[in-house]
């Protein structure tokens, strides 16, 4: 009874009226389940207890887990938890999957997890989680996949794991694990991939790991092994990447025997302190990957054919004599061949670059640097997809070979993109956030909302991945059985040896509104595809991580558990009778309880507004009356209106002083006007900076809601920067204004109290005014920082719905829903670019970062500078250009803080010549009272020929607003 609806009284428990419609629903079952008694399965009580044990082991700061003292497990569907979908021979339900992936929780792991003891599935990936791995673990004889990557786990690997007889996986990367991997190990009979790289793991390699007869993938990089490599290793039939990169095998040779791994694909001992030669590789007919950089060994190269499958040879900071082999040129795949920093001698075969035809997606990579090689044999010729570096040979003093010689010669570019478009067509903006264009749509213009993946290849078997990017979207779309018009690949971005990507993927429905939607049960089945690994393995792609599954707002609701265990033919015919038995009084009873609740609605409604006014008393801040602000602009006359947004209205008003103000007037019931007012209210009044701008008053009279905000007389740095002003900024004063900026993020970030995440920095919120001094407006999404917990600590994040502007939105922020004081940086780093280039953040279907990127990594770093900023001393525009790009990492530990921005900002503003900065600091341009004088400042016809309001859209011309003419508005 208990398990199906709780203690009886639970039915009387509605407490607001968006759950009236579940009201009836819950009277309805409760009520029917007296008739035919409530479903009788529930979870196995030593399973039970062992949950509750678990959770309170760990810290929950979202409250994630809330749920878990609610009801049954498996039938109340407690978050993370999946179980069978019938109970087993004891006629209880069991657990099947612990599911709590990416939840932000720290603790530890209980040792009652052994008692889960028909587990399959162990998933804590991402989270915070510290202390050791319980022995107990290794008890659940049923466990399949063992997930713990991601966390701060210490200690050593318990040799009890080894007992896991149907082990397929086990993920430890990314921990603190530390002491031997365990012998015991070898008995994984059934596991296929040990990915235990980034942990502190020493000691040798257990010899007996050559055992296991399924082991695919071998992944310990990033540890302290030492010892020997064991040429037992060579035995293992199955084996296809050894990846065992940044450990210290003191002065060991690589086995002659693995020479003879023929099903091997990938060979990665980097920076391994290993000697000696190389062994024969001609009998690895499949290796198409091998990395043995950064040690010691010697001898001459492989002159014998290698595989054709070979896309990387990497051998790079060595100690290999002799010449360069020919038979490089017979490696049809090949991407990089790098030699540098070695002691090769003789000839620079041409052949291996001439003998290759490459189309427009392939490229090669040849690096020769710091050797002893004299001349090139054939001809000089390179072609434009090939890459030749040869600086530091005594060829090089050939002045035919500057061009293959010089310091800058042109990198590879391994992360080319392919942007389609979906926007000339199309309205821009119209789908609501997180809606988007489904780009590849048989319908055009529709509106979707796509599940987001952060995924990750883990070891790769090529160093450039367009080429091999239709091949990998027919993969994947393929392995997740979606169409391939469903899959977008986004921003691929190598970590050292690793490719992280986001995925989109959108729903194939097609709805009648134009709108694509996926349905629950296809988001749970997507998502399984991932967390259980069901995507068939790929030669060429190699393993994957999953670093995150990010739902947007339409699929909040969706809650990753099975569904409660099916109930019987005659319950639910009892129900069905019960139903129809009380329909009558049911429905008297709802009608009644409608009938009150909009009452109730009514007189909260009515009350609204008198309450917030109340609660905005606030000193500092002056209470307008609607009088006069309506005498301020001429009783909200249509020639003072000058914007208009989301919001409501914006008008330019002459207050009885003759100060000239900016205000925003809510729209009528907007809820969200009524949020940013009092967001805007609560912020500003306690904010004073010279680069923020001031709130003057408010007026929240005769049930109207408006802003009034200091007039900034030239406008937003959007207008300044998208070339309406017909006098363009210079690089001194695009600098000022990013610094004056960046100064203004730093209070809100170190200084406000407590400090604030703005939310939506972009070029349109920067104001500038009539010395051009930059001043960020406009904090109706700002977030306050998280407070300090019961511990005093402060949690990195704020978790809350996306919201902000596309192209300025940090693409963290976007997948994890975590909002940090980084998404801000990431947003003026867009602001930065902008700047530079005159560009905007998203145009045709492009995006300002990657156009930036791919410029700066292919060294046309000037061809994207906007010529409109006249000269420029290069080197500081290189200096801030790098500091955007920083700014606008995809990963939030590589950007700098706000501190670290300004002060580089302040060390290239020293940079700049005396003359060009002391132009800049004797700008100015007249406010005014009203806007109708000039100035001789050479900046102020631009200034105020082209005056804008904070809120007008880039449409409104200065002489529009002198005239009196009334603007054409654009809805922004």
């Amino acid at each position: 009874m208990l398990s199906f609806c709780g203690k009886f009284g639970t039915c009387g428990m509605v407490q607001s009226r968006s759950s009236l419609c579940g009201v009836g629903l819950i009277l309805l079952l409760c009520w029917s389940s007296l008739l035919i008694g409530c479903d009788s399965q529930v979870t196995h009580p030593d399973e039970v207890k062992a949950l509750q044990s678990i959770r309170k082991a760990l810290i929950d700061p979202n409250r994630n887990l809330s749920n878990w003292n609610k009801g049954d497990p498996c039938t109340s569907n407690w978050t993370g938890v999946l179980c069978f979908n019938h109970t087993m021979d004891d006629n209880y339900l069991h657990v099947r999957e612990l599911q709590l992936f990416g939840l932000g929780l720290s603790g530890s792991l209980s040792p009652e997890l052994g008692r889960l003891s028909y587990l399959d599935i162990l998933d804590f990936m991402w989270n915070r989680i510290s202390g050791s791995i319980p022995k107990e673990i290794g008890y659940i004889s049923s466990l399949r996949l063992l997930l713990l990557n991601g966390n701060q786990l210490t200690g050593s690997l318990p040799d009890e794991l080894g007992l896991l007889s149907n082990l397929n996986r086990i993920q430890i990367d990314e921990n603190h694990i530390s002491g031997p991997l365990p012998t015991s190990f070898a008995n994984l009979s059934k596991a296929q991939h040990f990915h235990m790289n980034n942990n502190s793991i020493s000691g040798q390699i257990p010899p007996e790991l050559s055992r296991l007869p399924n082991l695919v993938h071998l992944l310990l990089d990033n540890n302290n092994v030492s010892g020997y490599l064991p040429p037992e290793l060579s035995e293992m039939p199955s084996l296809l990447i050894l990846q065992l990169d940044n450990n210290n095998f003191g002065g060991n040779s690589i086995p002659p025997s693995y020479g003879n791994m023929s099903h091997l694909l990938k060979l990665s001992l980097r920076n391994c302190s290993l000697q000696g030669t190389l062994p024969d590789f001609s009998n690895m007919h499949n290796l198409s990957y091998i990395d043995l950089s950064y040690n010691q060994l010697n001898g001459s190269l492989p002159s014998e054919k290698l595989s054709d499958n070979i896309t990387t040879i990497d051998l790079s900071h060595n100690n290999f004599t002799g010449p360069i082999p020919t038979s490089f040129a017979s490696l049809p795949l090949l991407q990089k061949l790098s030699l540098e920093n070695n002691q090769l001698n003789g000839s620079v075969p041409s052949i291996i670059w001439q003998n290759r035809t490459l189309n427009a997606t392939e490229s090669l990579y040849l690096d020769l640097e710091n050797n002893h090689l004299a001349n090139i044999s054939g001809t000089l010729f390179v072609p434009a997809n090939v890459t030749v570096r040869l600086q530091g040979n005594p060829l090089c003093f050939n002045s035919n070979l500057v061009q293959l010689c010089g310091s800058q010669t042109q990198n590879i570019v391994v992360n080319r993109i392919s942007i389609s478009s979906n926007g000339s067509q199309c309205p821009p903006q119209a789908c609501p956030i997180p809606y988007e264009y489904y780009a590849s749509s048989p319908v055009p213009c529709v509106c979707a909302a796509p599940l987001l993946v952060g995924y990750r290849l883990k070891s790769p078997g090529f160093s450039d991945f367009q080429p091999y990017r239709d091949q990998f979207q027919e993969y994947l779309t393929t392995g997740l059985n979606i169409n391939l018009s469903q899959l977008d690949v986004g921003s691929p971005q190598w970590q050292e040896a690793r490719l992280r990507m986001y995925l989109r993927i959108y729903p194939a429905y097609i709805g009648p509104t134009n709108s694509s939607l996926f349905n629950k049960s296809e988001v749970l089945r997507i998502r399984t595809m991932f967390t259980g690994w069901n995507i068939p393995d790929s030669t060429i792609f190699g393993p994957y991580e999953l670093l995150n599954f990010t739902l947007l707002d339409p699929y909040k609701d969706v809650i990753f558990s099975t569904s409660s265990p099916g109930i019987s033919k005659g319950a639910i015919a009892g129900i069905v009778v019960g139903a129809i038995a009380g329909a009558v009084t049911l429905s008297a009873f709802v009608t009644l309880l409608i009938l009150r609740l909009n009452s109730n609605r009514q007189q909260a409604i009515s009350k609204r507004r008198h309450m917030s006014k109340i609660s905005i008393k606030i000193d500092g801040v002056k209470e307008f009356t609607f009088q006069e602000v309506s005498a301020a602009t001429r009783n909200f006359d249509v020639s003072c209106l000058v914007g208009q947004g989301g919001y409501g209205k914006v008008y330019r008003g002459v207050l009885a002083d003759e100060t000239v103000v900016a205000i925003k007037r809510a729209l009528e019931g907007s809820l969200q006007g009524e949020r940013e007012f009092l967001t805007e209210i609560e912020l500003l009044s306690r904010l004073h900076h010279r680069n923020l701008v001031s709130l003057l008053g408010y007026c929240d009279d005769e049930g109207e809601q408006m802003l009034v905000y200091e007039y900034m007389p030239n406008g937003t740095l959007r207008d300044h920067i998208s070339g309406k002003f017909k006098e363009p900024l210079s690089f001194a004063m695009r600098l000022r204004i990013a610094l004056g900026s960046a100064k203004g993020i730093l209070y809100l970030h170190t200084e406000a109290d407590p400090p604030i995440f703005h939310r939506d920095i972009k070029a349109s919120n920067i104001l500038l005014d009539s010395r051009l001094t930059a001043k960020v407006a406009d904090f109706g999404l700002s977030k306050l920082a998280p407070a300090p917990d019961f511990e005093g600590m402060v949690p990195s994040h704020v978790s809350t719905v996306v919201k902000g502007t596309p192209g300025y939105l940090d693409p963290e922020y976007f997948l994890t829903h975590k909002l940090t004081d980084k998404s801000d940086v990431y947003s003026l780093g867009v602001v930065f670019l902008e700047l530079l280039t005159g560009m905007q953040p998203i145009s045709h279907g492009k995006n300002i970062v990657r156009e930036v990127n791919i410029a700066y990594r292919s060294g046309m770093l000037f061809s994207v500078i906007d010529d409109r900023m006249g000269s420029y001393p290069s080197e500081c525009v290189e200096k801030f250009m790098t500091l955007a790009l920083k700014c606008c990492q995809e990963e939030t530990e590589s950007r700098p803080s706000m501190t670290e921005v300004v002060r580089e900002l302040e060390s290239i503003w020293m940079m700049v010549p005396e003359s060009d900065t002391k132009l800049v600091d004797s700008i100015t341009t007249d406010p005014g009272k009203v806007v109708e004088t000039t100035t001789s400042s050479s900046a102020s016809s631009s200034a105020i020929a082209g005056m804008r309001h904070p809120y007008i859209s880039s449409e409104v011309s200065g002489s529009d607003l002198v005239s009196g003419v009334v603007p054409t508005i654009t809805p922004r």
